[in-house]
């Protein structure tokens, strides 16, 4: 497609770390990379300045919820995403597999596709492969996800083998729906927590000739060594020359681990999350706003970070707006914690260059793993 393209930029001699450049038709993403995510197309308390202000280079939004409301149709009259929201870098939609998914007794999970209520409402709606890719081209971000079936963790072998067999019947289902060449399509390796499978899976969607290609199911509640496990097991089966995704990874040290066994994008709603509940990254690990040491703390929320909340506000003053239930508290820490996550890839991706990454990722975990909360 000639809307995209990816180019190895350097390939670690000592870890499976790699740089790249990954040329959409709304910019050039600089890899390894972070994705912050914009659920309901806004990234929760910042708005479209506050966002390019933190250095996103790539956002996320979720198909499921913008199929609900405001609903594709009208995404779609507005001249697509980039323009319903004013916001002109690039973007990737999931396909809402692992919502609908996540509804438990609110779903069905047929051959055809899943039949769901909305969980606020009642109302019945039906999504299957094709309705999937149909959303996602009115919807119009530069990347789509295939629309798959997530199994969750602890499950049987059986339940394992019944998802990655339909994920990838579905997959060919999605390709054939799929028709705009402005928009790429990546293909999920599925296959829960068994390694046969994972491998079955990561062969098979590397048969179809995607622009880049994406491990799900991870981050399930499965204990993190399995996790580590299960990337380091899936990542170099996938082509080489394409961009490799792990969906729904966001910790500092997940980032870290992640790149050093070949991940080149992330993503995750973890630092708004945590900053709404109070949680801000620092080198020395998470720290909590509300904790009595910060009430006459008058620093920045780390002395490392160049972010607009640490340039301009102190700990003592964040943590007496949460205190005092003020937004602007989340919409600080926010910022700051994006920030954060995005100035690790930047740091990651000077490090892969200078072959110094390994170094640097010992150092890094071990000082996260350290710090006092």
């Amino acid at each position: 497609m000639e809307h995209f393209s990816f180019k190895l930029l350097k390939t670690s001699s000592k870890s499976r770390a790699r740089r790249g450049t990954f040329k959409t038709p709304h910019g050039v993403i600089e890899t390894p990379i972070f994705m912050p995510v914009g659920t309901n197309s806004a990234v929760k308390t910042l708005t479209k300045e506050q966002i390019e202000a933190t250095g996103a280079q790539i956002i996320l939004a979720n198909s499921y919820h913008l199929y609900l409301k405001p609903g594709c149709e009208l995404i779609k009259k507005a001249g697509g995403i980039h323009n319903f929201m004013n916001f002109h870098r690039p973007m990737l939609t999931d396909s809402g597999g692992f919502q609908v998914f996540s509804l438990a007794k609110l779903r069905k999970i047929q051959e055809d596709g899943v039949h769901f209520q909305d969980p606020k409402n009642g109302q019945k709606h039906f999504i299957s492969p094709e309705v999937s890719m149909q959303i996602q081209q009115d919807i119009g971000a530069d990347i789509a996800m295939a629309f798959d079936v997530c199994a969750p963790y602890p499950c049987e072998r059986q339940e394992a083998v019944s998802a990655m067999e339909r994920t990838h019947r579905w997959l060919e289902r999605c390709f054939k729906a799929h028709t705009r060449e402005d928009q790429a399509l990546f293909p999920i390796v599925q296959g829960a927590f068994f390694e046969d499978l994972r491998i079955e899976s990561a062969k098979v969607i590397s048969t179809f000739d995607a622009v880049g290609y994406a491990i799900g199911g991870v981050s399930v509640g499965e204990p993190e060594d399995i996790k580590h496990h299960f990337v380091e097991l899936v990542a170099p089966l996938l082509p080489e020359n394409k961009p490799r995704y792990l969906m729904g990874v966001g910790t500092p040290c997940d980032l870290v681990e992640g790149v050093l066994r070949g991940v080149d994008m992330f993503d995750c709603v973890l630092p708004t999350r945590n900053a709404r509940h109070g949680t801000f990254f620092t080198a020395d690990g998470n720290k909590i706003i509300k904790n009595k040491c910060f009430e006459e703390d008058f620093t920045p929320l780390d002395p490392t970070c160049d972010c607009p909340t640490c340039k301009n506000h102190t700990k003592a003053y964040i943590r007496h707006l949460y205190r005092a239930q003020e937004s602007t508290a989340a919409t600080l820490m926010s910022i700051h914690n994006i920030h954060f996550l995005l100035n690790l890839m930047k740091d990651i991706r000077a490090h892969i260059e200078a072959d110094t990454f390994e170094e640097f990722a010992v150092e890094y975990l071990a000082r996260q793993r350290g710090g006092k909360k």
